[in-house]
């Protein structure tokens, strides 16, 4: 007790407001299950490794620490059917009512074993242990039991993940208007609406609701016994609940009380379409036998309930120089440093993830007398994805979601906390060039954007096998037709489609009705072209493969494009202005603002749609009606700016396009031209010594530059209908072969199914 005595004036009883980090080390994957377990700072209530505990106290001199240890004991399996079995209720990984992860293997209970331990001896003291001063009684036993900080954060996230069962009552339900026209359901129905993938109904029911407005529809075969049942409402669009449904089936002479459930639910046929697809196969390489590979740089990490769209992407993102260079290299002097603010916290949680992916340390192959369902090793950057969702709306929750924007999310985070340092984000960075011709003046217009991914539209019409095609989805609607279904083992044709279709759709030049041209004062058409001012070290390639269908119905393009593995995008390489061409001029007054018919404006908003997307639809289609605008936005929904605020094409920029040139062809950038021109009233001279003498207010974009030849290193795959479901995983090429990082699962790729990716990521040769 001796050694407590000079320490219990540094010792404190944390309380509700204090964060308790008790689970996991800040600074490592350690955790409870580690041979080392925890240790928690009885002052500061931080968990640390054995790695960093003694770092820790030579840092701050805390010296008193409750040690966390854990000792696992195997729980008998229980015999078939001595229970019922799990039903699956959200389309998710890892969460109540979700896929479970751990289904099938071996269970165990877990005991908690705790130690009082001095620094720097390491000195041991027991606990419980009534001889101990006060304090560290209250101190410890707070601290046990308070909730850990991580859970916290954890359980707030899952508040708003999406419940397959869990619905709105019907706005519909308690006021609802029956006909009294004497018919009673007859044993044949209407069909319900196809599925996203074309199977399923044939929209009578949809058509039916069209023609009548009535609003709900109840799946029969789904009715039982205590009032419940799939009810559909058209209006509000969603699956709701009905609490008056017993009322209102009495109505057609349905007595729910002899009713059983015979058919499936909505939720249960889509999960069995997810869990039966194809596609899932193919892309988890289900079929094969993949081996396992351990070692630095082969960790898992562990499912968080629907995080496989961070995992897929921070393993793709450690396979970069500038990323191991910096947080992985670098991890020791990061740590040395205990963060104090935002910026060092976000550099700490991506060294963390650094060390935890490529050391090794936590990928150590089983024992051989491993049994066969043995947890798989890996980490669980719980703490990175609290820290990275902290105040987003999408990424702060369990929900899955869209990697694409996971990533772009992530880049704006490397920005915002590298604004006085490297930032290894810079390597995706590349400069677009949009050139716009005046169609009555011919004079033209360059304007220059910041993009770190290339998203290019998938050309249907492409299409190399549409014969097989055809005929696969002739047999398919015979089978239908039947009340048939294909064989899940029946190979899926999809429409092949060559990568060069897709960059030559990008290359297309595109008619811009309302442009506003300088040089007429007024609306033009104008033409479009777009191309790359410099090409990035890594280029991120996206394949629109989310879109609307006629109907609006959300779908994902069941497609196969055939990427190459070397790429020469040498011909996407834009010129800038040329000496044979003339200039739009600055406006001698400023072009009138835009006008919006308000009906239109208010019939789009209310069904949905961005405030920024219907003004541009608007725009584009010269106010001629709310159908024509929502032709546009379907058609134009998956552009970058589709929600971006709006500004009608052709006064994007207050700069001369000439004076911008000017300023350029001294050897400033057009981000410091466009920027010292906005500051000085458009005065070339002006604008050049503000460049002079602002040096560090200029808020430029790095863009470096080089031959456009690249070689795919990385992709990611989405399975799934939607990128609000499913799942993800990363295809990395390490050493000459593929790995496959499925979660936890990290084995030796067979079959890299490289026409099905998502999102792909190619290294300059």
């Amino acid at each position: 007790m001796e050694l407590l005595e000079k320490h219990l004036s540094s010792i404190k009883i944390p309380t509700e407001n204090d964060k308790v980090y008790k689970d996991e080390c800040v600074y490592s994957f350690d955790n409870l299950d580690t041979a080392s377990g925890i240790f928690v700072s009885l002052t500061s209530f931080i968990g640390l490794g054995k790695d960093h505990v003694e770092q820790h106290y030579n840092k701050t001199k805390e010296a008193v620490y409750l040690h966390i240890g854990r000792i696992k004991t195997k729980i008998p399996s229980p015999e078939p059917g001595d229970g019922p079995e799990k039903k699956i209720t959200r389309l998710a990984i890892g969460v109540d009512g979700g896929f479970d992860p751990e289904s099938g293997k071996k269970k165990f209970k877990y005991e908690n074993v705790y130690k009082i331990v001095v620094l720097p001896e390491f000195s041991v003291i027991e606990w419980p242990n009534e001889n101990l001063p006060e304090i560290v009684k209250l101190s410890v036993n707070h601290l046990l039991d308070l909730p850990s900080a991580s859970k916290l954060a954890e359980l707030e996230s899952l508040s708003g993940t999406w419940d397959g069962e869990i619905r709105q009552v019907s706005k519909h339900a308690e006021n609802l208007v029956q006909l009294n026209n004497g018919k009673k359901i007859p044993p044949t129905v209407l069909c319900g609406r196809r599925f996203f993938n074309g199977l399923g109904g044939n929209n009578h029911a949809v058509e039916h609701y069209h023609e009548t407005q009535y609003p709900l529809a109840v799946k029969l075969g789904t009715i039982t016994k205590d009032g419940k049942a799939d009810v559909f409402s058209y209006s509000e669009d969603d699956m709701v609940e009905d609490p008056l449904l017993a009322t209102h089936l009495q109505h057609w002479g349905i007595n729910i009380a002899q009713m059983e459930k015979t058919e499936k639910s909505m939720i249960e046929l889509e999960i069995e379409q997810n869990q039966k697809a194809n596609e899932w196969s193919a892309l988890c390489e289900s079929d094969g036998h993949l081996k396992p590979i351990y070692g630095p740089g082969f960790t898992g990490m562990q499912n968080m309930g629907n995080s496989c769209y961070l995992n897929s992407i921070m393993q793709v993102i450690f396979r970069i120089p500038d990323f191991i260079h910096k947080y992985y290299y670098g991890c020791d002097a990061i740590f040395n440093q205990a963060p104090s603010n935002p910026a060092e916290d976000f550099t700490t949680q991506m060294a963390k993830l650094g060390y935890g992916l490529l050391s090794g340390k936590y990928s150590v192959a089983p024992p051989e007398d491993a049994p066969v369902d043995a947890d798989p090793p890996g980490i669980t950057p719980l703490m990175f994805k609290i820290l990275v969702g902290k105040g987003h709306s999408e990424f702060s929750t369990k929900k899955q979601q869209d990697v694409q924007e996971f990533f772009l999310h992530l880049l704006t985070l490397l920005e915002r906390y590298n604004k006085n340092a490297s930032n290894p984000g810079e390597c995706f960075k590349f400069e677009i060039e949009e050139r716009y011709q005046c169609g009555q003046s011919k004079k033209v217009k360059y304007i220059t954007k910041s993009e770190t991914c290339l998203s290019l539209n998938i050309p249907m019409e492409a299409a190399t096998n549409k014969e097989e095609v055809a005929a696969y989805e002739l047999m398919k609607s015979q089978l239908e037709a039947e009340g048939k279904r294909v064989d899940p083992s029946v190979p899926i044709v999809r429409p092949k489609i060559n990568f060069t279709s897709c960059l030559e759709s990008f290359t297309q030049p595109e008619i811009i009705n309302s442009f506003y041209s300088s040089a007429v004062n007024g609306n033009v058409t104008a033409r479009k072209t777009t191309r790359l001012s410099t090409f990035p070290d890594y280029l991120v390639i996206q394949l629109k493969k989310f879109t609307l269908r006629d109907d609006w119905v959300p779908i994902k393009l069941d497609v196969s494009i055939e990427m190459p593995d070397e790429l020469d995008i040498s011909m996407l390489r834009g010129r800038g202005p040329q000496p044979e061409e003339e200039m739009l001029p600055e406006p001698e007054e400023a072009p009138p603002a835009p006008k919006f018919d308000q009906a239109s404006l208010d019939a789009l908003l209310e069904m949905g749609f961005p405030l920024e997307s219907c003004k541009r639809a608007l725009y584009q289609t010269g106010n001629s009606g709310v159908e024509t605008a929502m032709a546009w936005i379907m058609e134009h929904i998956s552009d970058p700016d589709f929600a971006a605020p709006f500004q009608p094409p052709g006064t994007e920029s207050a700069s001369s396009s000439e004076a911008v040139a000017t300023i350029v062809s001294l050897g400033f950038t057009s981000a410091q031209a466009v920027k010292a021109l906005r500051s000085t009233d458009n005065n070339v001279e002006r604008a050049i010594d503000w460049i002079f003498s602002h040096p560090d207010d200029v808020d430029i974009p790095k863009f470096r530059d080089g031959p456009g030849k690249y070689r795919l290193v990385a992709f990611v795959s989405h399975m799934g209908t939607s990128t609000m479901v499913g799942h993800y995983v990363a295809h990395i090429l390490k050493d000459g072969q593929w790995i496959i990082f499925n979660d936890s699962k990290v084995a030796i790729s067979e079959h890299p199914p490289k026409d099905l990716g998502y999102l792909y990521f190619y290294e300059r040769i």
